[in-house]
Formats: structure tokens, C-alpha cells, sequence
């Protein structure tokens, strides 16, 4: 097997849509234009049914195919992210602070491509329910479309989803058994003391010393705390406070971001930074507080559908271009929330050399279209063959 013939014979189209998207980004749950695109698409390819309004810009369309069958769900992500693009393309961001610099623009085309072959060919038993969420990039979309009940009014047995990976070789395909993303907490502490003159210490509570402090302890909990073989990170990555040389500020914010795999790491994480956090505050004469605010959860794999998975993507691009059993990462992903509720698999497709995801020169690479679209096609024909 390889890329579909007819598929392939798509990819100048595909490449228009994938670049009218990346022209007109839309952010989280405000996706009118976005999403009026994907039903127009729809509509034109001949679907069976296209529900919209689900988590406000959602959509799920379903085709039919030739005797009964399981539905299987396919799930592709369409919001952008508030960044400055800075690419020089020539299809850049038409929209100032917004682009698609995570490559959503080209996962809606890839589940387009395979919706358009699926609903000229047919060749498979059941149903096909094509996922098209909003607000993967930091709404949760994926909770709000599970949680409005698609799995059930659907009838949704198991759900794939892919994302693009740069800098992995292009038209490759990475999965896992089990966790291949992790779980997204925020953390927050806000610090009060008593400002003053710079030239005067004595006579405040300076809140600087216990945000380096709190800063300098936090990653502490992963060399000291955790126990080794448990993947666990966690980042500082902001500081705020003072506004100018000789003001000693009364108040400092810093906050940052925790990724786990295990629930009883992040409830060890927690207590840790609340401890810290306490003992800081007193031993500085400051008061502080922290904020430890629950994300996404870890996406896992069921092992059975990311072998199933992988079968098909080696029919698709070869054997020798399918890792089946990679390296989980440390970034999370609200698909998370559709693998908790049905089994199912989630892929990264190599995209070649570039700029990473979240850069502002990033852009899609418009040649694994076809390849994404392949696999969506292949995967739906060989798990509900007809005879």
C-alpha cells in the first residue's frame, strides 16, 4: 500500500484549503469563518449528515457507509494561537496577533482529504463520525464536545487523532502504547510584603527575595522529591514585580507549569509547592499564596488501537517509517479527554526540517496532507472492511 492515488491527485486542493485557514485564524471557541468553511466543504462533498454548534463552533459529520457497523471517530483540531506571525509566507496570517502556529490549519485538511474520499467511495461498513473541534489550544474543547455527549449521540466506538510533528522525518509516524502526552497542571504565587525605598530595606518587607527563593525551590521537587524513573517536569516561567531601581516593591507573581503521567505525582507536587510556598512566606515575613490549577489530563493510548494504529500507517508509508512503540512526550493535548471516555490512538506525522510548533516562522508542510488524509482513509477501511 501507499498514499492514495485519488488522495494524492487532492493535494494541490488540499493545499489551497490548508492555506485559506492559515489566512484566517481564529482563536478558541470563536470560530465562525473556520468553522463555515469546514460545513461548506462538507456540504460539497456529498456527507450524509453535518451537525454544527457543538462547544459553540464544533462540528461532527457522518458518512454512511455500506452495511451496519460501529462508528469510528476521526478528530482533527481547527483553533490558531494569539501570536505575531513572522513566517514571510506568502499565505500568512491576514489577521494581526493570530496564526495557526501549531499546524491545526493542516490537521482540518488532512480529515477533510479523507472525508472527501470516504464520501466518494464508500468502501467500509458503519459509519464514519468526523470530529472537527474547537479550543485545543488552552479551552478544552475536547472536554466541552465529550461532555455535550458526542461519544453517545454518535454512537462512537474508538477515536484517532494526528498532529504534525516538525523535525521529524517527513511522512514518518510516531505512537505508543499507553501515555504518549502528559498531563498540564499551572501554578501561581502571588506574594505580598511591604514596599519601601531601595535605600531603606530595613524598613520593609521585600517581596523579591522570596519569589527567587520560591523560584530556586520549585524544580527542587523534581530532583529531591520525585522518585527517578517517574517522568516529571516543572518550569518557572514567570516572574513579575518591581517598577523601578529604587523601589523596593511590595508585591511579586511568578507561576509556571507542571507535566506529569501519574496522579500520585501531581498530588506529591502539590503538597510540595504548598510547603514551600508556606515556609518561604514565613521564613521571608512575607504572606503568600498559591494557586495549583488542574489541565489536561495525560493522553494514553489504548495498546490495542495504537498497534492497530501503526499497522496502518506502515501501509501507508512503509514499515520502516512507523515507530509503533516511541518516546512519550512531555506536552499535553485535550484529545486526552476523548481517549478517557473510548479507546483509541493518537499519532504524530513527521512534517521534515523547520520551525518548531508555537514559533512565529513555523508554517505547516502542506506535502503530508496527503499522507494524513491516507491514513484517516486506511485506518476507517481496514478496521470496518465491507464483506
Amino acid at each position: 500500500m501507499a498514499v492514495i492515488n485519488s488522495i494524492a491527485a487532492m493535494e494541490s486542493e488540499m493545499r489551497e484549503w490548508r492555506r485559506w485557514l492559515h489566512r484566517n485564524p481564529e482563536l478558541q471557541f470563536a470560530l465562525p469563518r473556520t468553522a463555515a468553511f469546514v460545513v461548506e466543504k462538507l456540504r460539497s462533498f456529498g456527507v450524509d449528515e453535518v451537525h454544527e454548534g457543538i462547544a459553540e463552533t464544533g462540528i461532527v459529520a457522518i458518512i454512511e457507509g455500506q452495511g451496519d457497523g460501529p462508528t469510528i471517530g476521526l478528530r482533527a483540531d481547527m483553533d490558531a494561537l494569539p501570536i505575531e506571525e513572522a513566517s514571510g509566507v506568502e499565505h500568512a496570517s491576514e489577521t494581526p496577533g493570530k496564526m495557526h502556529a501549531c499546524g491545526h490549519d493542516g490537521h482540518t485538511t488532512m480529515l477533510l482529504g479523507a472525508a472527501k474520499y470516504l464520501a466518494e467511495t464508500r468502501r467500509f461498513r458503519g459509519r464514519v463520525a468526523l470530529i472537527f473541534q474547537p479550543a485545543e489550544e488552552g479551552g478544552g474543547g475536547g472536554a466541552v464536545m465529550v461532555d455535550e455527549g458526542i461519544m453517545d449521540r454518535f454512537g462512537i466506538k474508538e477515536v484517532y487523532g494526528i498532529h504534525n510533528a516538525p523535525n521529524f522525518p517527513e511522512g514518518t509516524f510516531r505512537t505508543t502504547p499507553g501515555p504518549i502526552m502528559a498531563a498540564v497542571d499551572s501554578w501561581h504565587v502571588d506574594i505580598r510584603g511591604v514596599g519601601g525605598h531601595g535605600a531603606m530595606p530595613h524598613e520593609t518587607r521585600d517581596s523579591i527575595p522570596a519569589a527567587v527563593a520560591i523560584a530556586a525551590a520549585m524544580p527542587t521537587i523534581v530532583s529531591r522529591n520525585n522518585y527517578a524513573l517517574d517522568d516529571l517536569v516543572v518550569s518557572v516561567t514567570q516572574i513579575h514585580t518591581g517598577t523601578a531601581d529604587n523601589i523596593i516593591p511590595g508585591t511579586a507573581y511568578l507561576g509556571g507549569t507542571v507535566r506529569t503521567f501519574d496522579g500520585t505525582v501531581q498530588d506529591m507536587v502539590e503538597r510540595r509547592m504548598k510547603e514551600i510556598v508556606a515556609g518561604t512566606a514565613a521564613a521571608y515575613g512575607v504572606e503568600a499564596t498559591l494557586r495549583y490549577e488542574r489541565g489536561y489530563p495525560a493522553t494514553v493510548n489504548d495498546a490495542e488501537k495504537a498497534a492497530f494504529a501503526a499497522e496502518v500507517a506502515a501501509d501507508v508509508v512503509g514499515a520502516d517509517a512507523v515507530e509503533a512503540e516511541s518516546n512519550r512526550e512531555m506536552g499535553a493535548e485535550d484529545f486526552s479527554y476523548m481517549l478517557n471516555v473510548r479507546p483509541g490512538a493518537y499519532l504524530f506525522l513527521g512534517a521534515g526540517d523547520g520551525p518548531v510548533l508555537h514559533h512565529p516562522e513555523y508554517d505547516y508542510n502542506d506535502r503530508i496532507s496527503p499522507v494524513g488524509a491516507s491514513f484517516f482513509a486506511r485506518l476507517v477501511e481496514t478496521a470496518q472492511p465491507l464483506g
